[in-house]
């Protein structure tokens, strides 16, 4: 990555990292010379068995923390816990994301709209990525470049949306954008070297988009190594100017 280029020992922050495109970037940055220390944050262990075996087989180099985003107190830990020892931040990728769980599925309709489930939305795609923001700020005030990146998606561009349905992840996707365009300005104050960014990665292979690639091209529909690869090639390309924008897979920016 190019903007690792100027740093002897990178360290990185996977959150959301128990399986999915998180999982997927733990691995990868695992092969990457570069980093010297992983910190990889899952939710549940029970979806996180072969990201604590990478931790078993990487004792080192991979660390992993408990964080459930909508839960500041467990982000302050977690992030406490880096800056003793660590004391620096360069990449953090925040995967965290829900479309579907169970009988929680994204509306067709406004008469599927209930106030519960709209507010789970906010509070995962949207608020836990601000929160992180809050309290990542002392590991990336220093003088190394370094990004923060949110895993968004397309369908939250407004200017895109031709379809409609899928409230709440739309609009809470819509709402990470903005916290983090929100992010970007403050940050170009307190953590000047910098670069915060919200990436669309494309049609993943993961069990959030399943249930929806019926209609996918082949051609369209990534594998997460794929994802993973692309994502860190636009990351790697990133410079001061960028920050604030909202970046797709092939390194094109998306309308709000």
């Amino acid at each position: 990555m190019l903007f690792l280029n100027q740093i002897n020992s990178a360290n990185a922050l996977i959150v959301g990292a128990s399986q999915g495109i998180g999982l997927g970037f733990v691995k990868k940055l695992l092969d990457d010379g570069k980093i010297n220390k992983i910190y990889a944050a899952y939710r549940n262990a029970e979806s996180a068995t072969e990201l604590l075996l990478l931790a078993t087989e990487n004792p080192t180099r991979l660390t992993c923390l408990v964080i459930d985003v909508t839960n500041e107190a467990q982000i302050t830990e977690a992030l406490q816990q880096i800056k003793s020892e660590v004391k620096t931040l360069h990449l953090v990728i925040n995967c965290v994301g829900v479309l579907h769980d169970g009988d929680f599925q994204p509306e067709k309709s406004l008469r599927h709209l209930n106030i519960e489930n709209l507010t789970r939305y906010f509070q995962v795609n949207s608020i836990g990525s601000v929160l992180l923001a809050k309290h990542l700020v002392p590991l990336f005030k220093h003088q190394d470049n370094s990004v923060f990146a949110s895993i968004s998606a397309k369908v939250a561009s407004i200017g895109d949306n031709n379809l409609g349905g899928w409230y709440g992840y739309r609009a809470s996707k819509t709402a990470l954008n903005m916290f983090m365009r929100n992010v970007s300005i403050e940050y170009a104050r307190s953590c000047p070297k910098n670069i915060v960014v919200t990436l669309h990665p494309g049609t993943t292979d993961t069990r959030l988009s399943r249930p929806f690639q019926a209609n996918v091209p082949p051609e369209k529909l990534f594998s997460i190594e794929r994802t993973v690869t692309q994502l860190l090639e636009v990351i790697g390309k990133l410079d001061k100017n960028d920050s604030g924008q909202f970046f797709s897979w092939d390194g094109s920016k998306l309308p709000w």
